[in-house]
């Protein structure tokens, strides 16, 4: 298969005046006036394409990762042209996915709190979904790694509801939900204070997950608000549990519970 360097005529070393004078050299040779023949519209647009991709210094270094095309040591260097663009959102969303992608995750996580805060709404207006899903899925197990789990819950979370939206990840969202389960169910359980805890299973109650996964978080809910002396807010959330799933584990326990307190 050609590759645009192909098309150019051009080794991937090559600068980007030679690859100017390539295009106009390539463009002439194309030209009626030249060939005696008539104008090859498709060629002359796939050499376009390649001299418009191979010409921008982004779209060139893009590209090359993209097709495994190995870089001379003199070449252009991606990563640091991102690093510069510091008054450049997009350019900066591109640098923390590269760094996620190459095995730099606190790189990528200094650079999402420095410039994003450390907020998903604030970094997904400047990637496209499904880069944005896969980047927050990355993000979040870093922060999770780190033990910082209102940040990893608030990036799976929103991961969470954009599939629920429109499937991308389809088999592989059962991971999201687990690490979902794991992180509030579990993680947080002394970490974090119950009310947050709590705040966070109903946000993911409302999503709309699948039956069990949702009767699984209102009787984790149950639980905590038990622990909080509130049986009646316990009785409820118990009771919609069961309504999604009968045979709800633990349900049997929190009765018992609700009933020696009452």
């Amino acid at each position: 298969m050609q590759t645009y360097y192909d098309i150019l005529g051009v080794d991937a070393s090559s600068s980007h005046e030679e690859i100017k004078k390539a295009f106009r050299r390539k463009a002439k040779q194309l030209h009626p006036d030249v060939t005696r023949a008539e104008r090859d519209v498709s060629r002359i647009h796939t050499l376009i394409q390649a001299y418009e991709t191979l010409g921008d210094p982004l779209r060139r270094a893009e590209y090359d990762r993209t097709h495994f095309i190995v870089a001379g040591r003199d070449r252009f260097d991606y990563r640091d042209f991102l690093k510069g663009q510091t008054d450049d959102p997009r350019s900066q969303s591109k640098l923390i996915f590269f760094d996620l992608l190459h095995n730099r995750p606190g790189d990528a996580l200094e650079t999402f709190e420095d410039v994003f805060l450390g907020l998903p709404d604030r970094l997904e207006p400047y990637m496209d979904r499904e880069d944005f899903m896969d980047c927050s899925f990355l993000l979040a197990e870093e922060y999770e790694r780190r033990a910082e789990y209102l940040a990893a819950y608030r990036l799976l979370a929103r991961t969470a509801e954009l599939e629920l939206e429109l499937a991308y990840f389809k088999h592989f969202f059962e991971e999201v939900i687990h690490r979902l389960r794991n992180i509030v169910c579990v993680k947080m359980l002394g970490q974090v204070a119950n009310e947050r805890i709590i705040g966070c299973l109903e946000n993911l109650i409302a999503m709309g997950m699948p039956r069990k996964d949702t009767a699984f978080f209102f009787k984790k809910a149950a639980e905590l608000y038990l622990e909080q002396d509130d049986t009646v807010t316990a009785g409820v959330y118990l009771r919609r549990g069961l309504e999604l799933d009968s045979k709800l584990a633990g349900a049997k326990k929190i009765r018992e519970k609700i009933a020696g307190v009452v």
